[in-house]
């Protein structure tokens, strides 16, 4: 069985848990970070517009890119020590979403966390990357609350016209 297990900042505790749990114990884990050029591609950006283009010494996007790279590694690092067993770790750069189906790919099961609202239960507990994801990911999913769920009168109600 191979399973990818999305870690994230901030909700991969939950998935690194729920992986221990819900995989067997000699299943081929890889866990994945994904580092969105969003962040980089702006300071490469705001250097190159505003600061002009003749020392690329001082372009801040290549420190911002350094930056990430460390924390997905220390990320990735904690995470493989949570886990607990053998586990290989994938660190990808792109557009998060696309990166993370693209990993699925050849995988029997994907371990991702609700991203977005999680303080009531509904379709706003997840981001847009995660729904990207579920949308179209191409294995089955475990899909996890980083921590307790909240309880069912939180569920917003039916539309009108289904009541």
């Amino acid at each position: 069985m191979a399973v990818v297990v999305w870690v994230v900042e901030g909700t991969w505790p939950a998935c690194v848990d729920a992986a221990r749990a819900h995989t067997p114990a000699g299943a081929e884990v890889a866990l994945l970070h994904v580092t969105g050029h969003d962040v980089a591609d702006a300071a490469h950006g705001a250097f190159a517009g505003l600061l002009g283009r003749g020392h690329p010494e001082r372009d801040p996007g290549t420190r911002v890119e350094h930056l990430a790279a460390a924390s997905a590694e220390s990320l990735l690092q904690a995470a493989a020590e949570r886990l607990g067993r053998p586990c290989t770790r994938v660190e990808r750069t792109g557009r998060v979403e696309r990166e993370v189906v693209a990993a699925t790919e050849g995988a029997d099961l994907l371990v991702l966390a609700r991203d977005g609202d999680r303080a009531r239960l509904g379709p706003h507990s997840l981001g847009p990357a995660s729904r990207f994801v579920v949308d179209h990911a191409a294995c089955p999913l475990l899909l996890v609350w980083p921590e307790p769920a909240p309880g069912l009168t939180t569920m917003p109600p039916p539309p009108p016209h289904h009541r």
